[in-house]
């Protein structure tokens, strides 16, 4: 059995139920059932159907995004998020670049590593390398007028709590920035890379190992496996190429407004709805939320 989900951006639902009607009966469905009126509906079926992805791309023109998947087990016990661009709406490298004066370059070359186009680490280590000089002092203050929290970040980390979930931050960035992020929103462990500060200003460098795609892919095995877990009990999000490995081993791997190259590469995909989404996959309904 697999389930067939339906939703539109929170902040202006326009789900027709005739949409999901014609759709549920094209494809043999099941009765439907609304988790939140006017924003997300799902639908059972007996068998993953052949034209999904032609309706996915019709859908996607109307604002709605579809996702199709097994119906067992869709309740997960772990959250595994990258932060860039996913719990946070920002890139904090770029962010940084913007102080140091080499924000257009920094921005190029990050674009490139998240499509995939470059080798992460050594991407990585290039734009590090282009702040050095920068005072430490100024991390605090992008983290203070620059960095904003997803929408549905807080709702869907409570609500995995209240539900006895366990969420890890893990990110291809800067624990200076998970820190601060991984406590607003309560994170129960943060994972990142270590910028070499040396006398008050960073040095263009940072520690080894570098945090990146198979370190992501490690945590999600390390964290799930102390825990007691499966990999099929983890729910992962993320939207660059750095973490299409944890997306694929998660139970469910969800890119979200993720770069075109990466988004094609996996099976769940939501691109008008925000983090909240990760909880209708779930099977919760808007009630449910712990907000």
């Amino acid at each position: 059995m697999h389930i067939a989900t339906l939703l539109t951006d929170p902040a202006a639902p326009a789900l027709d139920p005739a949409l999901v009607e014609s759709l549920r009966n094209a494809w043999g469905g099941g009765a439907a059932l609304w988790l939140s009126p006017d924003e997300v509906a799902e639908f059972p079926l007996e068998r993953l159907p052949d034209n999904r992805w032609d309706v996915w791309r019709d859908l996607q023109g109307m604002g709605v995004d579809l996702i199709v998947q097994p119906s067992a087990n869709r309740r997960k016990k772990m959250l595994l998020a990258d932060m860039d661009s996913t719990m946070i709406r920002q890139e904090c490298i770029d962010e940084l670049a913007e102080e140091a004066g080499v924000g257009d370059r920094v921005r190029e070359i990050t674009a490139r590593a998240m499509r995939g186009e470059l080798d992460f680490e050594g991407s990585l280590l290039e734009r590090v390398a282009l702040l050095a000089g920068l005072e430490a002092a100024v991390i605090d203050r992008v983290i203070e007028t620059r960095i904003e929290l997803m929408p549905g970040a807080r709702i869907l980390i409570d609500t995995m709590h209240a539900q006895g979930g366990h969420a890890a931050l893990v990110s291809g960035g800067f624990t200076a920035f998970t820190a601060r992020v991984a406590a607003v929103l309560n994170f129960d462990e943060h994972h990142a890379n270590d910028l070499v500060i040396e006398n008050g200003r960073l040095t263009g460098d940072v520690t080894r190992p570098i945090l990146g795609r198979e370190a992501k892919v490690e945590a999600l095995e390390r964290i799930a496996a102390r825990l007691g877990l499966a990999e099929g009990d983890v729910i992962a999000v993320g939207d660059g190429a750095n973490d299409l490995g944890m997306l694929h081993r998660a139970g469910t791997g969800v890119a979200l407004h993720a770069k075109p190259a990466v988004a094609a590469q996996c099976d769940v995909r939501i691109n008008h709805g925000d983090l909240t989404a990760l909880l209708y996959l779930q099977g919760y309904a808007r009630s449910d939320f712990a907000d």
